[in-house]
């Protein structure tokens, strides 16, 4: 019997091996293999199933033994535990590894960030185009009245607590939906109104959606940062002194086209409370979502004596000041003869 001992203990062995080396390769062995760098990005919409995830897996070339995907999915019943959400996936993982993550749900958040939007509607394109809801659902939730009411807020005012930056967001709906993003703009907005900006606001006398309005102003006056808080003066000079703010922005705004070179008799006509040509006072919202540098320069403003100005026609994108009717008419005239020189109507 002894000599068959070194037989016997080779085919234990073998037969070892082979029940083990299958389990060790679909489980524990190396099975993420991106190709184009160290990570990958899952994105898992909601309410699909596991199978969806592994063809996607198997589509974008992630997974090099998709037998292992499933049977350890199916031993680790992630069949019935699919979490939508965004997945990064390691170059190198096991099926095993892989799985433990979907199954737990524990998504990796996305880096949201906007600049600029001069209408709910492009904000609300550019927050569907980074988040796991539609353009529709947001701008529902954006005209939402009775919604907007447990903030203060109201469809023409909801662009003011956007407060231009980078977040840190889930991307699933079930994380981020319409109303959560709108709650979660608004804690920045509260955020952002620290106990400076508060004392400054108080100062001007202006609440603050005032204070994002007249941003929003100043933002699409110029885009120089050193001369924010100049044109700010200004317009807080015409408040001042209860004149109507004559603000161009606001009357391409009212007519809805923002490619306007040249605001003519025309437009000065439309019937809007955007139209501060027509209407005094600050209109009803912002124009556009804010910059932080305008909305400081607006808190922070300068004080002088300007009550007008006019662009700068040397190109620089600055802008000419004057103290009095009759020197902006100068300033004015040149400039309108830079445009015609320009051909621009």
């Amino acid at each position: 019997m002894k000599k068959y001992r070194p037989i016997l203990l080779a085919v234990g062995i073998g037969l070892i091996v082979l029940v083990i080396y299958p389990v060790y390769k679909w489980v524990f062995a190396p099975s993420v293999r991106i190709e184009s760098g160290d990570t990958y990005d899952l994105y898992i919409p909601t309410g699909v199933d596991y199978t969806y995830v592994g063809e996607t897996l198997l589509r974008d070339k992630v997974i090099t033994r998709p037998e292992g995907f499933q049977r350890v999915s199916r031993q680790m019943n992630y069949p019935r535990h699919v979490h939508p959400g965004r997945y990064i996936l390691r170059d190198g993982m096991s099926n095993r590894e892989l799985v433990q993550l979907l199954r737990s749900g524990q998504q990796t958040p996305i880096q949201f960030t906007f600049v600029k939007a001069r209408l709910p509607e492009d904000f609300a394109l550019h927050v569907a185009e980074r988040f796991e809801m539609s353009k529709t659902e947001l701008m529902y939730t954006f005209n939402n009245e009775a919604f907007l009411r447990e903030f203060g807020l109201t469809p023409k005012t909801i662009l003011g607590i956007m407060i231009p930056n980078t977040y840190e967001m889930y991307w699933s709906k079930d994380k981020t939906s319409p109303e959560e993003f709108v709650r979660r703009m608004y804690k920045e907005y509260r955020t952002f109104w620290n106990d400076r900006r508060e004392a400054q606001r108080a100062q001007l006398g202006l609440t603050r959606q005032e204070v994002m309005t007249i941003a929003s102003i100043v933002e699409e006056e110029t885009n120089r940062n050193d001369e924010k808080a100049r044109v700010a003066g200004v317009y807080l000079n015409r408040i001042r002194k209860r004149m109507k703010l004559d603000a161009d922005p606001t009357v391409k705004f009212a007519v809805g086209d923002f490619t306007i070179k040249r605001v003519l008799n025309v437009h000065l006509e439309i019937d809007s409370p955007y139209n501060t040509y027509k209407y005094a006072g600050v209109p009803p919202g912002p124009i556009c979502t804010a910059s932080i540098p305008s909305i400081d320069a607006v808190l922070a403003n300068e004080r002088h004596e300007f009550y007008y100005f006019c662009a700068n026609p040397d190109g620089s994108g600055y802008h000419q000041f004057s103290k009095n009717l009759t020197e902006h008419l100068n300033y004015a005239r040149g400039y309108h003869q830079f445009l015609d020189s320009n051909n621009i109507r």
